[in-house]
Formats: C-alpha cells, sequence, structure tokens
C-alpha cells in the first residue's frame, strides 16, 4: 500500500490539488503513507512512538535495531508494534517519510527565510552545519540500501523535488541580484549543494569538527560564485 500511494504521489504532483514546492505536498506524503496507522484507536500516541523508533533508526541503521530495542524506546509491547505499524520494515518506510518530510520542510523554510535568495541559500547550509552532528536517517537509507529499495526511494524522490524546484528558483533569482555566476547552470547548481548537504553530514559523522564542516560550506557557496 505505501508503495502504491507514493507512486501516485510521484506519478502526479496535482493529483492532491498542490504545486510543486507546496509543503501541503510533504505533508501529505507522511498522511498518505501513514494513514492506515493513524486511523486506527491505540492506547498510546503512534506519532510518539513513531519519533522514538526514528531516533533508533538514525544512530543504528535499520540492520543495527532490533525489534527489542524498538519495544523497549517505543515503549509498546511486540503486538502492538506489529498490530500498528505491519512490521520493521514497514515501521521504517514510515519513520522515513516523517523524518523526510519534516527535514525537508526545515529546508525550505530556510531558503525562504533569507534576506535575499543568497541569503536563503546560506541559512540552509548553516542549518545544515549546526544539526550535522546529529545523525539523518535519510543519508543513512541510502548508505544501507542504496536505490535497492522502492519504498524508500519513492521517498527521497518525492520530498526530494520540491526542495530541488525551489533551489532552482533561489538560484536563479540570486543570478538577476548578481549573487551567483550568470553562467551556472541553476538544475547543476541545485544538485551540486544537495550533493554538499550529504557530504556534511557524512564528514559529521565520520568526526569532522564544526570548523571543518564550516569550511565545506563556504567552499560550496563560493563555488556559486
Amino acid at each position: 500500500m505505501t508503495t502504491q500511494i507514493c507512486q501516485r504521489l510521484i506519478g502526479s504532483d496535482t493529483e492532491l490539488g498542490l504545486a510543486v514546492g507546496d509543503h501541503g505536498l510533504l505533508d501529505q506524503l507522511f498522511k498518505y503513507c501513514y494513514a492506515d496507522v493513524m486511523g486506527r484507536p491505540k492506547q498510546f500516541d503512534p506519532e510518539d512512538a513513531l519519533d522514538a523508533a526514528i531516533a533508533l533508526f538514525r544512530e543504528h541503521g535499520y540492520a543495527g535495531t532490533s525489534a527489542d530495542m524498538l519495544i523497549e524506546s517505543m515503549q509498546i509491547g511486540k503486538q502492538s508494534l506489529y498490530n500498528t505499524f505491519g512490521g520493521k520494515w514497514q515501521l521504517y518506510v514510515a519513520a522515513l517519510a516523517r523524518y523526510a518530510t519534516a527535514e525537508t520542510s526545515h529546508h525550505m523554510a530556510a531558503l525562504r527565510g533569507g534576506p535575499t535568495a543568497f541569503g536563503g541559500i546560506e541559512r540552509m547550509m548553516k542549518r545544515v552545519v549546526a544539526e550535522a552532528q546529529q545523525p539523518c536517517l535519510g543519508v543513512n537509507s541510502v548508505s544501507e540500501f542504496g536505490c535497492t529499495k522502492d519504498d524508500l526511494t519513492e521517498i527521497r524522490e518525492t520530498v526530494g523535488r520540491p526542495l530541488h524546484a525551489l533551489l532552482v528558483s533561489k538560484i536563479l533569482e540570486a543570478q538577476k541580484n548578481g549573487d551567483v555566476s550568470p553562467t551556472l547552470n541553476p538544475e547543476h547548481g541545485a544538485a551540486f549543494l544537495r550533493a554538499n548537504v550529504t557530504a556534511i553530514r557524512v564528514a559529521a559523522r565520520a568526526g569532522a569538527g564544526e570548523a571543518e564542516l564550516r569550511g565545506v560550506m563556504r567552499l560550496a557557496l563560493q563555488a556559486l560564485k
């Protein structure tokens, strides 16, 4: 069911009456991927339980997180875990959908919150550096599974489209303002920034300090000019 719903979202951005870049698309991704869970009466808060699962998956990955670890952290019984989420894999997919939706929303808010278009890009990259010491479930899922799992790939592509579109828009605006090289291909620039977001998070996970991460960020921003 999750795969079918995500395929619908990817196949038609307008099917839900939403434009690319609209925060509503990201909200709908999580709601649709998780609607069957949220609709059931529970003795616990499924969202709190899911947040606890996200924390475990971020730190230990899918393979490194056992059912016992999940049950203890989520404070639910084993049967409740399976009745509510359908199993460990379905829980992981729901966790990635919730995490990716929130992270992308934060990125887009930062991009829109700068004093200028380039200032928004800088604001987003500074947020990445500030949060880089925390494990990223999105990056971890790519490292662990690559593109071998359709469920995960669909989530990443769905949340990635509006972020990429907004980055392209901000680069174009920054070019008009004279803050970014007019010869830069905006599509390539957006992909470059997203790659550097991943690089900063991987470097932080490998032990890089904040000063080093800020240096990488400054080089990335300078490359746009």
